[in-house]
């Protein structure tokens, strides 16, 4: 799900998973003739089904994204057992981006010495993020192949339709520093993410700003997920910010529009650009979903929308920069198949989302919006970053309310994205209901069916939408309510979420906290009592879930 297209733990008796797969360095020479080490998984798989068409121009600018390696891996893997056990004296007690970077940041000297690499061969080395594990740089394509001892081509994808550059060969760096870069991004242009907002089909009249529109309205959303008691007794987000990232700027006037037809009063959208942020409004739908959504449930929640390009360094970028202002609760509706992202890109971003867990992010993304088969190969495989275990994965249902307004039932939304994941061990929150051997997805879930979905002004119009890109902020949203309440109760926010959702589901309390999703499927897998592949252990009951977990 990286395409131009828009598309939680329990008492831990061992370390947090680490990638299954990880990024070796080996021996190689360059192109040039230079001896050096060779990172492994950093070419973009598209390269193998595309067609080299030439190579790009000596003079082109390409910015890169380098993603330093963490200091001491065994001691953040403790800090992230020690900060979700319940039982442990550091149970979210999370660090700052400052104590993050001091004990789990690159070395000074290591930043020193891969900034005056870049430097020397002639590239624009920017700051290094707050986290000391990124830093930007560009240059020419020239001086990039040099640096990287690589060759940069173009290609054209299987399609036909779409052309791009991309590294021939994974980069190569001298020894003395490839062990401090995990990862290089922006050696390739190719779109990686695509949104998963899902349009239900146009079976009735466009609607204008003042017509009666189709879809769920923020007032019912609040009465089936039971939010209205909350939200009527002031916990409407207030004091808390929801990062959206996106890779598609939106048009304010259509969320304006939104707001006005259901007398919401919220703050206006801050967008943050990262890598430069993006002119491309391909995915305007996708945004402006997303920013309705949350201010339908916590219209008093500020909303940062961060912008990226969509390319490998834009998401490496944007990731970077997220946890590195230790934005409290981040929901992604972007992704793509796991085996679409290159192996060191995913270490990468896995490291950025273990600094997310350290410092108490709450992260939630969409599960996909292609069942059982994200890769669309007639296999079964699943989304990334919602299958990256420092992540919560929000799969879909179809909801259906009673006539009082009430949560009525849900089942499963047949496109759900859920399954198991290839690349990353099952954690140690979720041994109780997975005994394999790699981690299951998604972790929870809320309305996505595009025919029971939300009503949404966007592009100029009145639309119904879906898609597991409507779960992941409603999530968010319903944290920013979590963290408001606890706030006023002086207790802490909900933090690594799930750190919380799996201790509260594997609870006595679980049928009052969440409304168990018990049928459906999704294609391969089926929804079933308890925590299932379609729609992990369901969506949340609102009122319920914050008096089991505050009081």
């Amino acid at each position: 799900m990286k395409l131009p297209l828009r598309y939680a733990i329990g008492l831990l008796a061992a370390p947090l998973p680490i990638l299954a797969l990880a990024v070796v360095p080996a021996h190689a020479a360059t192109p040039f003739g230079q001896a050096g080490v060779s990172l492994r998984g950093d070419v973009v798989p598209a390269v193998a089904q595309a067609t080299r068409t030439g190579a790009v121009a000596a003079n082109q600018s390409i910015a890169v994204t380098v993603s330093l390696a963490v200091r001491d891996q065994a001691g953040l893997q403790t800090f992230l057992q020690q900060v979700a056990d319940p039982a442990s004296a550091q149970y979210k007690h999370y660090l700052t981006v400052k104590q993050f970077a001091q004990r789990f940041g690159a070395t000074q000297d290591s930043i020193a010495q891969v900034t005056a690499y870049l430097a020397g061969h002639g590239l624009a080395v920017g700051k290094v993020a707050a986290n000391g594990l990124t830093l930007t740089a560009h240059g020419s394509a020239a001086q990039v192949q040099k640096a990287f001892g690589t060759t940069i081509a173009t290609y054209r994808d299987a399609s036909g339709k779409r052309s791009f550059y991309a590294n021939t060969n994974a980069p190569v760096l001298p020894e003395a520093i490839a062990s401090a870069v995990a990862d290089v991004s922006g050696l390739s242009d190719y779109a990686v993410s695509h949104q998963d907002a899902v349009k239900a089909p146009a079976t009735r009249p466009a609607a204008s700003p003042k017509a009666s529109v189709a879809g769920f309205t923020p007032t019912q959303i609040r009465s089936g997920y039971n939010l209205t008691g909350p939200i009527a007794s002031g916990y409407t987000g207030a004091g808390k910010t929801v990062a959206l990232e996106e890779f598609s700027a939106f048009t304010q006037s259509d969320v304006t529009t939104y707001d006005k037809k259901f007398s919401l009063t919220p703050s206006t959208p801050v967008v943050v650009k990262s890598d430069g942020g993006t002119t491309d409004t391909s995915g305007e739908d996708e945004v402006e979903l997303d920013i309705e959504v949350v201010q339908a449930i916590a219209p008093g929640a500020t909303i940062k929308v961060y912008e990226a390009p969509n390319s490998d360094a834009g998401e490496a970028a944007v990731y970077a920069q997220l946890v590195s202002d230790d934005v409290p609760i981040i929901s992604t509706s972007w992704g793509q198949d796991e085996a679409a992202e290159t192996a060191s890109n995913r270490v990468a971003l896995n490291t950025d989302f273990q600094e997310a867990a350290a410092q108490g992010q709450s992260i939630y993304a969409a599960s996909g919006d292609s069942g059982s088969d994200d890769a669309g190969n007639g296999g079964t495989s699943v989304d990334f970053p919602a299958s990256d275990p420092y992540v919560t994965g929000a799969g879909g249902t179809t909801l259906k309310l009673a006539s009082s307004g009430a949560w009525s039932s849900e089942k499963a939304w047949s496109d759900s994205g859920g399954g198991i994941s290839s690349y990353f061990a099952t954690p140690s929150f979720q041994t109780s209901v997975n005994s394999g051997s790699y981690r299951d997805v998604p972790d929870v879930a809320a309305d996505a069916n595009p025919s029971t979905g939300w009503a949404i002004y966007t592009e100029g119009a009145w639309a119904e939408y879906g898609g597991t890109s409507a779960a992941a902020p409603n999530w968010a949203a319903f944290t920013a309510i979590y963290d408001d309440e606890a706030a006023a109760l002086n207790k802490p926010a909900l933090g690594f979420a799930n750190a919380s959702i799996y201790t509260l589901a594997e609870s006595a309390n679980y049928k009052s906290a969440f409304h168990d999703v018990t049928s459906g499927s999704n294609g391969a897998y089926s929804a079933g009592t308890g925590y299932d592949k379609v729609t992990g252990w369901g969506s949340y009951n609102g009122a319920n879930f914050l008096s089991d977990e505050l009081g």
